[in-house]
């Protein structure tokens, strides 16, 4: 089938907007209607070249919601109709890293999606005959798209797929990390650097697992407005002072969870000397530039404090995703609020300068 998709042609050059061709989805793979899109940082990155393992042609694309349109053999678990968020972090139920709780690191199909491909090591995008890749496995920024079954989430159609949509990652990255990387407790303290959306969705998470306190720390007023609309208790300016007006407020300890989510490695290690002595974890969520390294003294981590990363916020994308809708629906998170912008395709460029001029939380790609 002919459909319109955003192409990267050139790292660092406007996205293409062309007609491609989408090939039928083959045993284990269906065939997404795509409804809207955010406009992810991710995307961005890889756009600009200074993502190491991007790769060009490709079709960009991966915060998307839809409906199911036609399934190939073999699939089970979706059928046509269905409304469906795509994942970028697959879940096959059955590897390893499946069964165990302790990670959402599905390893299924991980080798072929990095390389742009579906799992069987072809691709269903199509340019004058010759091959385009996918990107991340799911390259919504189009019309339609073909995805494993393993990809798709089916949620609820009572969720409103513009809604939808930033679940796919940004919204629960960020609410994810506080809920299953970090597991915040109740009653805690918690920091929150960064205030786009996965920091927003950072704080909603720390806010849904009770903790007592929940500082937001950012460069832009309106942003830490938003966050105190979700849960934020504090505020604070981001500078050179925060770490130490942090440990001012904690008797000198510092918080009990702290959380990055810029991908500035000088905000990454103020969130670990911000993290308590004895017990403090730091939850790195931001991606740093290429070549870019965190620089932690010893003395921070002998004295009780851990770092860790967190990947889609250790979500179990079909597992978990769904159970997030949820409690959007359930009216536990607002995430309405936090969709700024609804372009249509051919202004997905758009998108891009929206974000790098930190205009609004989150840009929508709307498909009629």
């Amino acid at each position: 089938m002919q459909i319109r998709a955003a192409v990267l042609e050139e790292f660092g050059q406007p996205l293409a907007v062309q007609e491609v061709e989408l090939a039928e989805p083959k045993a284990g793979e269906a065939l997404v209607r795509l409804v809207a899109c955010g406009v992810c940082h991710t995307d961005l990155y890889t756009a600009s070249g200074a993502d190491p393992s991007g790769y060009a042609p490709c079709v960009l694309g991966h915060e998307g919601a839809g409906v199911v349109e036609a399934v190939g053999a073999d699939v089970n678990s979706l059928r046509t109709g269905d409304h469906v968020i795509t994942l970028f972090a697959p879940e096959c139920g059955r590897c390893r890293h499946c069964l165990d709780p302790r990670t959402n690191r599905c390893v299924a199909i991980r080798e072929q999606q990095g390389l742009g491909y579906l799992p069987d090591g072809t691709t269903r995008l199509f340019r004058d005959g010759e091959a385009l890749r996918h990107f991340m496995g799911t390259s919504t920024f189009a019309e339609y798209a073909v995805l494993p079954e393993i990809a798709l989430a089916k949620v609820s159609p009572e969720a409103p797929l513009e809604g939808c949509a930033p679940f796919a990652c940004g919204l629960s990255t960020g609410i994810g990390a506080a809920l299953y990387t970090a597991r915040v407790e109740g009653g805690s303290m918690c920091v929150v650097f960064g205030c786009g959306l996965v920091g927003l969705g950072a704080v909603i998470g720390c806010r849904l697992a009770g903790a007592e306190r929940i500082v937001a720390i950012d460069l832009s007023d309106e942003r830490l407005e938003m966050a105190r609309h979700h849960g934020a208790t504090d505020t604070r300016l981001a500078g050179d002072d925060v770490v130490d007006w942090i440990r001012s407020e904690t008797d000198g300890f510092g918080a009990d969870y702290t959380f990055e989510a810029t991908g500035n490695v000088h905000v990454m290690r103020q969130a670990v000397e911000a993290a308590r002595e004895a017990w403090g974890l730091a939850t790195m969520i931001g991606v740093a530039g290429k070549g870019e390294t965190l620089d932690i003294v010893p003395r921070f981590l002998i004295t009780g404090r851990r770092v860790t990363g967190s990947s889609f916020g250790g979500v179990k994308g079909r597992t978990q995703v769904p159970e997030l809708v949820d409690r959007w629906l359930a009216g536990e998170i607002d995430v309405e609020s936090m969709l700024s912008h609804r372009l249509a395709l051919d202004d997905v460029n758009r998108g891009f300068e929206l974000m790098e001029a930190q205009d609004g939380i989150r840009s929508i790609v709307v498909f009629s």
